[in-house]
């Protein structure tokens, strides 16, 4: 059998060291206390769970990311936590219960069962926040707003918006009659944006001539603003449901134009993130340096149902780790001393080094036998005994 070293991490899974760890802890306090100020409480969900609360309406994609293991109490199956909304969703319906919207935001560590194929890591750090309880195109608004809020703390520049709506496909197809196989098979035409194929596909399915235009048509429904006037035109004989997308776009655009002038944003009217999970609106962020999302969310009512009460809810989520790499030395932490202090026992050097630390100084005492090196520990001070007075000077 091979010896493993027993120093080594499974693969995809990390440990964060002093530095990054200080900055990542940083930005997550600075992130929440973004997210309080817009009014959503904390919130921290089980990391493991049943499997059926973490599964729930996620979809196929969700539970093949799921570690799955057997309670050794109760013989039940349990999965540790791959995404932290559907545990949220169960505190707003179960504990909360309020009637109006309900404002809640969560940061912790998931794990998932493979990496992606950018980014290897198994075990991110979710950060993200959730709106409850309203079913307006206005609470898209404020979770689109607050990510970009949350980008900005983050320090992060040149960020990209791109915004899609999965009620458009979805009402094309109920528009065209399609089977959930023909619209399985076509979603996953359309994910890949293989043209050739989605013409030869939509020839073999027995639909209306002026649907099969439309769907033939919504892989080209990409690009800057101008892309929502040329869908208007394109899907002008389209049903209520996309009509109504299509207005929820334009609502956002407008007002991103006005509230973010010089942000950049696209549109892709056939991109289906989260097709099976998402009910409405879906946004992610982007920026040049890295090739994917950076963050993403979206709506996705009714996510309440299976815990008794089906709530519309829209929200957004980041892997932290991700931020705070990314963000690094754009927003340095202020210096701080770090003060040596020896290590005899005196009652009032005891209670300056109490003093110091509670003034948020950093204060490292030298334990017994323990030679003093101060350079390697880093400090920039020391403490010294003049006359009956402990001091502080310069190293």
């Amino acid at each position: 059998m091979l010896q493993r070293n027993p120093w080594l991490l499974p693969d995809g899974v990390e440990e964060v060291l002093p530095d990054d760890a200080r900055h990542l802890e940083r930005l997550r306090r600075l992130l929440l206390d973004v997210f309080a100020s817009w009014g959503y409480q904390y919130v921290i969900p089980p990391f493991i769970d049943y499997l059926d609360s973490l599964l729930t309406d996620s979809g196929h994609d969700l539970d093949l990311q799921t570690f799955k293991l057997t309670d050794q109490l109760t013989g039940e199956l349990l999965g540790i936590r791959a995404d932290m909304t559907p545990q949220v969703a169960r505190i707003d319906v179960h504990h909360l219960r309020s009637e109006g919207p309900t404002r809640l935001c969560y940061s912790g560590t998931i794990l998932h069962t493979l990496g992606n194929h950018l980014e290897k890591t198994r075990s991110p750090m979710q950060i993200g926040a959730e709106l409850y309880g309203h079913a307006g195109i206005e609470s898209d608004m404020e979770s689109i707003m607050l990510m970009l809020e949350m980008l900005a703390m983050t320090g992060l520049k040149n960020v990209h918006l791109d915004l899609g709506h999965v009620s458009i496909y979805r009402g094309l197809s109920q528009q065209a009659g399609l089977s959930a196989q023909q619209e399985t098979v076509l979603f996953d035409v359309l994910q890949r944006k293989a043209r050739a194929e989605l013409t030869e596909l939509l020839d073999d399915f027995a639909i209306d001539q002026a649907c099969k235009s439309m769907l033939l048509k919504l892989p080209e429904l990409n690009g800057a603003r101008d892309v929502l006037h040329k869908a208007q035109g394109i899907l002008a004989g389209a049903g209520e449901q996309v009509q109504k997308a299509l207005a929820d776009l334009i609502f956002l655009e407008e007002k991103l134009q006005v509230a973010f002038p010089s942000l950049p944003i696209s549109f892709d009217l056939a991109e289906l993130r989260g097709y099976h999970y998402h009910t409405g609106v879906v946004f992610a962020a982007f920026i040049p340096s890295l090739g994917r999302e950076i963050a993403r969310g979206g709506r996705y009512d009714n996510i309440g149902s299976v815990f008794g009460r089906g709530r519309p809810a829209t929200g957004f989520s980041a892997d932290l780790k991700v931020l705070s790499a990314l963000s690094k030395g754009s927003n340095p932490e202020p210096p701080r001393n770090k003060i040596f202090a020896p290590a005899a026992g005196d009652t009032a050097l005891s209670e300056m080094i109490r003093d110091l630390r509670a003034a948020g100084e950093i204060v490292i005492q030298q334990l017994p036998g323990q030679a003093e090196s101060t350079e390697e520990l880093g400090c920039t001070a020391q403490l010294v005994r003049k006359d009956r007075d402990w001091v502080i000077t310069p190293l």
